[in-house]
């Protein structure tokens, strides 16, 4: 049997997002040890195939639409797999509608973050969930964030995806509570990635891990890159430990200057300590590098994902009231709460002799939580493959 699931996927131009990836490949991972294939939906399926060894189609053909064409777009292949209309031969949609044919199940898992911000992955998703509606198939969306900024149009799309959907995940509270005032019940855990296996490691036994999005939320450039220097330079005199910056969003060749490292370099050039930058490689490669950090300060959500399991004490930097919600709902479950404002970034040294004094303690905070967690990740993981399957 097989599930058709759709994820932020496949790498464009050599450029890798960790995140995005590592919640797709925890889904193909699961659905696999339950007997299910995953067909995936992908903007590169040839290198999805390759990576995860799976089938895998293109994507519906929003991308570049303003939201009237995407509005007629969600119709016609609404229309398409309801057998009202054909699509073209040439059609890029042509590959999910196929594969509808099929598949016992259609799984949303994370990544595509719906929010108004990102309208693209809302028609996406809700369209999908719609085009499985039309063909009788039950709809999973797993470890997801919803909101929160969310337009009267995107909120009524969500909430009636939702409400058709026989599973709902969400990895955070405030999202829960979002979801619970629709008048639904979405279950709540841990992000889908938190349990990818990675070449074990020692620990605390690797870097002071830096990672760091370019999305200031409008702030001053200079101004934010010098503060996060600063910040770097205190926590690097109070961990003793070697300086790594690693790009969640970036390329897969050393000495190419793109995402993420473009900001990795530009906080580079204002630091005291030595530093060097660790090339994107793929999902295990994170995992393990973040597992094995003394001291993780990030704006980046995934690395906090992977880095607080193992108690690895965390500096979250958010930007925004999105960035807040993911990072402290990453954090929480694990019982840390170090997410400030990027504002404070350069205050925040004064924090850091504290966290990194804990490190122990985080550990044993972590270690007395991992089991239920992953625990309850495995019983949905078992009620999604029921489900789908």
């Amino acid at each position: 049997m097989s599930v058709l699931a759709i994820g932020d996927v496949g790498v464009v131009d050599d450029l890798f997002h960790v995140g995005d990836e590592a919640m797709f490949d925890a889904a193909v991972v699961e659905l696999r040890r339950r007997g299910l294939d995953t067909i995936g939906v992908s903007s590169a399926p040839a290198e999805t195939r390759e990576r995860y060894g799976i089938s895998a189609v293109n994507r519906l053909g929003f991308t570049g639409l303003d939201r009237d064409a995407a509005a007629r777009r969600s119709e016609q292949l609404v229309d398409a797999a309801d057998g009202r209309t054909v699509l073209t031969a040439d059609d890029t949609a042509r590959g999910v509608l196929d594969a509808l044919d099929g598949v016992t199940g259609v799984l949303h898992t994370g990544g595509g973050n719906l929010a108004s911000r990102w309208p693209v992955h809302i028609y996406e998703r809700t369209t999908l969930s719609r085009m499985a509606a039309a063909r009788g198939l039950p709809v999973v969306f797993s470890g997801q964030t919803f909101g929160p900024d969310l337009t009267t149009d995107d909120e009524t799309r969500l909430r009636a995806a939702l409400a058709d959907a026989a599973l709902v995940g969400v990895r955070e509270g405030s999202t829960e509570a979002l979801v619970h005032s629709w008048g639904l019940h979405p279950r709540r855990q841990v992000d889908d990635a938190s349990f990818l296996d990675a070449p074990v490691v020692a620990p605390a036994s690797g870097p002071l891990l830096v990672s760091l999005s370019g999305w200031y939320a409008h702030r001053p450039t200079d101004a934010v890159d010098a503060a996060l220097a600063r910040m770097i330079d205190a926590a690097a005199e109070v961990t003793d430990a070697p300086v790594v910056f690693h790009a969640h969003f970036g390329p897969l060749t050393d000495g190419d200057v793109r995402g993420d490292v473009v900001v990795h370099e530009r906080v580079r050039a204002h630091l005291r300590t030595p530093s060097r930058l660790e090339t994107t490689a793929d999902t295990a490669h994170a995992v393990a590098l973040a597992r094995s950090a003394r001291l993780l300060i990030s704006s980046r959500y995934h690395p906090v994902v992977f880095a607080a399991p193992s108690g690895v004490p965390v500096l979250a930097l958010a930007a925004d009231e999105y960035t807040r919600i993911k990072l402290t709902g990453a954090l929480e479950p694990w019982g840390q709460e170090g997410v400030i404002d990027i504002d404070d970034a350069a205050a925040a040294s004064a924090l850091l002799p504290a966290l990194v004094s804990r490190a122990a303690f985080l550990r044993e905070a972590a270690t007395e939580r991992f089991d239920a967690h992953r625990a309850r990740a495995s019983q949905w993981w078992d009620d999604v493959a029921a489900t789908l399957g």
